[in-house]
């Protein structure tokens, strides 16, 4: 049997797949998290064989998270569950470590196909990812304007678009608020936008989230305050 914590700060797509993997005979859900922190904190209570991770999520997000879990656990298998199928994500998920990348919209035999093929110690890209990535090595290929960040300036990025505030992306990321705003300063520049406004915008036109995602972050932020 292979022990799986699902890892989605969506409720309904946790309970989705958790229905879904629950059916079978060889998969068994053994935690739930929310967000890389809780997702830290469950992987060393419950020691699960293989993790289904979400990208954009609140808190350190599913890179870091990434990163953090199997510099703890070598042996973990990290499967990447999203909706961002374009770069710079599929490659720099892969780089830390991750076994497989996956699509939201991938059909059921292809994830427990992933999930299987992971845990015998192989790699899995999804179809539609493994195009994208294939695409890349043409001349011609349109390159994404985020490749030129850095891992840790596109997790702030991603923070930032999701509506957390300096504060908060300080504590999350154990950083000062100085070095926060040196890296919103440098991702500015690199994208060429002048403030929050204009890189959300910027990130919502390239998929990087949604207009409803956009809202949930707000709303979010204003119940903090």
């Amino acid at each position: 049997m292979i022990k799986v914590v699902l890892v989605d700060d969506h409720q309904l797509v946790r309970t989705g797949i958790k229905m879904i993997l629950e059916g079978t005979q060889d998969v068994q859900i053994v935690g739930e998290a929310e967000s890389g922190e809780e997702a830290v904190a469950l992987v060393k209570e419950v020691r699960p064989d293989v993790v289904l991770m979400d990208i954009s999520m609140p808190g350190m997000g599913g890179l870091e998270a990434t990163r953090k879990l199997l510099k703890a656990h070598p042996g973990l298998k990290i499967v990447v569950l999203s909706v961002h199928v374009e770069e710079p994500f599929p490659s720099r998920f892969l780089k830390v470590g991750a076994a497989g990348y996956l699509t939201k919209d991938c059909a059921v035999e292809e994830m427990l196909a992933a999930i299987t093929t992971v845990y015998r110690g192989g790699r899995y890209i999804g179809v539609e990812v493994a195009r994208k990535m294939a695409m890349r090595r043409f001349p011609d290929a349109q390159e994404s304007p985020f490749e030129c960040l850095s891992d840790r300036e596109l997790q702030v990025m991603m923070m930032v678009i999701r509506g957390a505030k300096v504060p908060e992306i300080s504590e999350k990321l154990f950083i000062s608020t100085k070095t926060v705003n040196t890296y919103r300063y440098r991702v500015f520049e690199k994208l060429g936008v002048k403030n929050d406004v204009e890189l959300t915008h910027l990130a919502m036109r390239h998929g990087f989230i949604e207009e409803a995602d956009l809202t949930l972050g707000r709303l979010a932020t204003e119940t903090r305050g």
